[in-house]
């Protein structure tokens, strides 16, 4: 069983605190459907964004899409901005494998050449396998080997859960 686990609307404020200092305004920010989305909806607001907020769905780059297919969710990424030579602030909610990451740049870069990519995420529960280290962190979080640290939003307040895998 996990330990107790944190409250991600306070781990949002918490991220917007470190990042307020040094997101440029004219940064593009893209969160990643559907908890990096949520998050970055509250970063783009907390932190008062000039740029419109935009959203990926990596589905279609994922490395498991042949064995998984597509989520039964499945959106199209918006950037209601240009990219080519923009820094994007590229935020997620929870960082494991790092997978989830790589699929995101190459979606990204579908949609020009960013002259940065800089990554936000709320919480960190290891077992990288791919070279992946955000440039801002909410917090590490410990869960057990066989669970899944899940966001949910429930009526518009943000929710961490330990999910056993199937």
């Amino acid at each position: 069983m996990s330990a107790s686990l944190p409250d991600p609307e306070r781990l949002v404020e918490a991220l917007a605190a470190k990042m307020k200092d040094v997101i440029t305004p004219d940064a593009g920010m893209v969160g990643i459907y559907t908890g990096g989305a949520w998050v970055a909806e509250r970063l783009h607001r907390a932190l008062g964004c000039k740029v419109p907020l935009g959203t990926l769905a990596v589905t279609l780059h994922r490395d498991d899409f042949g064995r998984i297919g597509l989520h039964r969710e499945s959106r199209r990424s918006q950037i209601p901005f240009p990219v080519d030579g923009r820094e994007i602030i590229l935020v997620d909610d929870v960082l494991h494998t790092g997978r989830t990451i790589r699929a995101a740049l190459n979606e990204l870069f579908d949609f020009g050449r960013p002259m940065a990519v800089r990554l936000a995420v709320l919480a960190n529960r290891g077992g990288r396998e791919l070279p992946v280290s955000p440039d801002w962190l909410g917090a590490d979080v410990e869960v057990d080997r066989e669970e899944e640290l899940v966001l949910s939003n429930d009526g518009g307040k943000l929710r961490f859960a330990a999910v056993k895998r199937p």
